[in-house]
């Protein structure tokens, strides 16, 4: 039987091609399953004639992946052809039903591509030597058979008399890889690492599916591989409509950056006078900067100005945000007088939203990533609208400082300026970021702050930190009104105004009914 269709699945991108990095098995020929980056996890895909086992609990996926290989094998050549044994007591017809709704499937392709074959009563009647006869007969009657899976190898297990003969069965079946040219797939619902075939195979992947507090999380993790190198550790995995796709961890595709971006760098502007000469001129390109502000501040507004700057410019923007929805966002820019439809309906300018759902931290990465790659410019400029949307994505918090630098980094080599912003709480003595890791990993740090005075609130912004440029170290006050954001010259009303306690100064006017 047989899974497969002409067309690529939706997610089929990766955030770096497969095969992009050298391996010192490149000469060794690989297999190519098609899974959205598995193949990059396994640097150009499993060892042709190789026997790999696949454990994890039931619900984990291992099912899918074992027949969605199949699938993509028969759709990359037209020469191949699949064999998956099962034995299990579901029966094909209720697999495959279940399997119907992928969009890789294609009844067109079984039996004559990908062979279906029960092994079930085999190993219950005659036992261990029986299901080898059975396996030996079907490789030979389909000559050609390039990836066979063996589906429920607990069961072989279980009718084993002990374990040496299981063992055998194992090296039994390595030999019937190698003699008919076959790659071989164990699917083993065993969720043991030290599980006796994982010694005799060439490689062992592990699917996992658990609970992380409220959240049902799948991971592939590989935990030996035979002849090649491979990305450790664990990487996220989804199951869709598409089949199984997976994340490999942001942090370990970009351990090797490159030594530096495009030298040619320039400035950055926001289109507010006072600002931009507060900064010399603008942001250097390739930075990136944090936004720091309690909500309403207008990190929002400030970003959405740097972006609609570089647009009538011609430098292309991308706002990626979690919270605001697009025409709730363009209501928004209009009543301050921020001309963000204009260049949205000019391509100049594009929207992604992220609705605030259980959301996959490197999922989040790729998107961006991919989307930077796909449409390739110099001096493209990004607005993070949420740093918290990251840290919510995030399963392993701890994670989060390495995620950061290694998508930052990587932000960076494509030449794209970035803003971040942050919540900060509405009123405080202190000033703490949230994440701390962001300031590491950002050269430019701008604070938002409110500040109470006489019964009026009013909004200061200052530069608390700018690397490779001078910048000026006053405290402005700014202005949100129709024309949207206006930066003062000078705020010369407040003294100790980072402890948050302002006071009016002898002789001097304060802006009184300015907000």
């Amino acid at each position: 039987m047989t899974l497969g269709r002409e067309d690529q699945p939706g997610a089929q991108g990766s955030s770096i091609q497969d095969g992009e990095r050298d391996s010192p098995s490149a000469a060794i020929p690989r297999l190519e399953t098609g899974i959205p980056r598995l193949d990059y996890i396994l640097k150009g895909g499993f060892l042709r004639n190789g026997t790999y086992a696949v454990m994890g609990p039931p619900g984990s996926g291992k099912t899918i992946l074992g027949n969605q290989l199949c699938f993509e094998r028969v759709r990359r050549s037209s020469s191949a052809r699949c064999v998956y044994v099962t034995l299990l007591v579901e029966s094909h017809a209720k697999m495959i039903r279940h399997l119907s709704g992928m969009k890789w499937f294609d009844t067109g392709m079984i039996p004559d591509r990908i062979y279906y074959i029960s092994g079930y009563t085999a190993l219950r009647d005659q036992g261990l030597s029986g299901l080898i006869d059975l396996l030996r007969r079907t490789l030979r009657e389909r000559r050609g058979t390039e990836v066979l899976v063996i589906d429920g190898l607990e069961s072989v297990e279980q009718r084993a008399p002990d374990v040496l003969a299981f063992r055998e069965f194992v090296h039994e079946i390595q030999g019937l890889s190698a003699l008919s040219d076959c790659t071989t797939f164990l699917l083993s619902s065993t969720g043991e690492r030290s599980h006796s075939e994982n010694t005799l195979v060439d490689g062992v992947i592990e699917l996992t599916d658990q609970l992380i507090g409220l959240r049902a999380v799948r991971e592939l993790t590989v935990h030996k591989f035979r002849g090649g190198d491979y990305l450790r550790g664990k990487h996220e995995v989804e199951i869709q409509s598409s089949g199984m796709v997976i994340h490999p961890r942001t942090e370990i595709q970009f351990d090797t950056p490159q030594a530096s971006a495009t030298e040619d760098r320039k400035r950055m502007s926001f289109g507010i006078a006072s600002f931009d000469a507060m900064i010399e001129g603008g942001l250097l390109s390739g930075s990136a900067t944090a936004l720091l502000g309690a909500p309403g501040i207008g990190k929002t507004l400030l970003g959405l100005s740097f972006l609609v700057e570089g647009a009538k410019q011609g430098e292309e923007g991308i706002y990626f945000g979690f919270y605001e929805p697009p025409p709730r966002l363009c209501e928004k820019a209009r009543k301050v007088g921020i001309d963000l439809d204009t260049y949205i309906q000019e391509g100049t300018i594009r929207l992604l939203w992220q609705p605030p759902l259980e959301h996959m931290l490197d999922s989040l990465a790729e998107q961006l990533l991919e989307l930077l790659r796909h449409r390739p410019k110099p001096r493209r400029r990004l607005f993070i609208d949420g740093i918290e949307g990251f840290r919510a994505a995030s399963v392993y918090l701890d994670r989060l400082p390495r995620f950061l630098s290694a998508f930052t980094n990587q932000l960076r080599m494509l030449d794209v300026t970035t803003l971040v912003s942050e919540e900060l709480d509405l009123f405080t003595p202190l000033i703490k970021m949230p994440s701390p890791e962001l300031g590491n990993v950002v050269e430019n740090v701008v604070l938002l702050r409110y500040v109470e005075l006489r019964s009026q609130i009013h909004r200061l912004i200052s530069i608390m930190k700018m690397r490779e440029s001078h910048y000026d170290r006053s405290i402005r006050e700014f202005f949100i009104g129709e024309q949207g954001i206006e930066v003062a010259d000078s705020f010369r009303s407040a003294e100790q105004i980072l402890s948050g306690q302002a006071r009016l100064l002898a002789g001097l006017q304060d802006r009184e009914g300015e907000s």
